[in-house]
């Protein structure tokens, strides 16, 4: 929904098997998380907007977690392709810990990794809010995250 965007593909990455599923990924055993990838024109939107549109989109705070998602798999990982994406991303968690250190918040447990492997996943997960907006794990834990960043992020959005 951001301009600039040109995909965002679901799949795991960080794991040591070569084509894993999602049955092998959410045992937490495997290494791997579960991600998103995501092609851009950075000439239409900047590396750092897509990085405060994953913190404000997620809580950068919880290790191993999202919410009642639990595990390894649900860590908050950013793997870099670029050397410039590994420095943006290493000082905005910089910055957001110096932030939070004033504000006596948590601090930041995002990993900075580089992607080695990017495997997609299942055809299934693909545009699965939109697929499956009645489903309860929608409604009660995609749906609010959608809404924050459609109203944090206004003047990003692609106009439809």
């Amino acid at each position: 929904m951001l301009k600039g965007v040109r995909t965002v593909e679901p799949g795991y990455a960080g794991g040591g098997s070569e084509n894993p599923t999602y049955e092998e990924v959410s045992t937490g055993t495997s290494g791997h998380v579960e991600v998103i990838k995501v092609e851009y024109e950075p000439e239409e939107l900047a590396f750092e907007e897509i990085l405060r549109v994953f913190f404000v989109s997620h809580d950068a705070t919880q290790l191993d977690r999202q919410g009642s998602d639990v595990g390894p798999q649900y860590a908050s990982v950013i793997f870099y392709t670029t050397e410039h994406q590994r420095e943006k991303s290493q000082h905005y968690i910089d910055v957001l810990n110096k932030s939070a250190e004033s504000a006596d918040a948590k601090p930041i447990v995002t990993r900075v990794e580089p992607l080695l492997k990017f495997n997609f996943a299942e055809n299934y997960h693909k545009d699965y809010f939109e697929n499956h907006k009645g489903a309860q794990y929608c409604e009660l834990v995609i749906e609010p995250k959608v809404e924050k960043v459609q109203q944090k992020f206004a003047h990003l959005l692609k106009k439809e």
